[in-house]
């Protein structure tokens, strides 16, 4: 969409990078939070201002770049993920999934980094989300009553069985913001085989095209040599034909006669009527 842009695009190019630092910081400081039970409550609140000001950076940029879009619904349209992952932390209960506004900002740099690497990306693509979720399904559902899902252990375990699209169903999220991280994250793990599923057969079809355009380069090169062994062929039989005709080739082979010394020199025939 931003190929039309060109204000939108230079806004893009411009916090490209500044955004992809404060989504790392983003991550960092999240990770610090879900993972360090022994902070005290006023560790934990300061924390949460510093996720709560990135957050609202994340929602300005979006913002901006609606304001920049000439066509603002179609805007909308095509960023509707950012908007309810922007949107649904606004609820008290639903602040885990803050951390899902940084999958988008470092997906990008992924995609950016990686283009034309395509197993790169997916094994890249694929440890984020499934960093991100473990830390949002652990966060949202380690104090519910009757938790399945207390450890980070268990986080990454049900996240890589979701991703798999397996479900084992010996850990599952029972919290109202466990379940939309599950859902997400479901709708993620069907998107991500799909993309594994098309990269294989684009390596494998460019592979068969590969071998393809090498065979097909072989023959034209052995046409080219047939080509003029034909020619040679073709060259010495009318050499052969001109020697018979002129009884120069017969005279110089079979009666040994003298044969212009002009001519001996050019069949390579010494003047006693011996060959080279």
């Amino acid at each position: 969409m931003t190929g039309g842009e060109p204000r939108l695009l230079a806004w893009e190019r411009r916090l490209d990078w500044p955004l992809t630092g404060l989504a790392v910081i983003f991550l960092g400081v999240y990770a610090f939070d879900v993972l360090n039970r022994g902070l005290g409550q006023a560790q934990h609140e300061l924390i949460d201002v510093v996720l709560t000001g990135l957050w609202v950076l994340f929602g300005i940029d979006f913002a901006v770049r609606l304001g920049l879009a000439q066509d603002r619904r179609a805007f909308l349209r095509t960023h509707l993920l950012d908007v309810l992952i922007l949107l649904l932390p606004m609820a008290r209960p639903l602040r885990a999934l803050r951390v899902l506004t940084v999958i988008e900002v470092l997906n990008k740099r992924l995609r950016g980094r990686l283009q034309g690497k395509a197993a790169v990306y997916i094994v890249a693509t694929t440890m984020l989300v499934t960093l991100v979720a473990a830390l949002a399904v652990l966060d949202a559902e380690r104090d519910a009553p009757n938790a399945k899902i207390t450890t980070f252990g268990d986080a990454i375990w049900w996240t890589v069985s979701t991703i798999a699209t397996v479900g084992y169903g010996d850990v599952y999220p029972v919290t109202v913001e466990g379940r939309i991280v599950a859902a997400t994250l479901m709708m993620g793990g069907i998107a991500l085989l799909g993309v594994i599923t098309g990269s294989v057969t684009t390596w494998f079809v460019t592979s068969v095209r590969d071998v393809e355009e090498e065979v097909e380069q072989t023959g034209d090169r052995l046409d080219d040599v047939l080509a003029e062994m034909r020619l040679l062929s073709t060259r010495v039989h009318d050499l052969e034909a001109r020697l018979t005709g002129s009884g120069q080739l017969g005279n110089a082979t079979t009666t040994g006669g003298a044969v212009p010394s002009g001519d001996a020199a050019r069949l390579g025939i010494r003047p006693d009527g011996g060959g080279r």
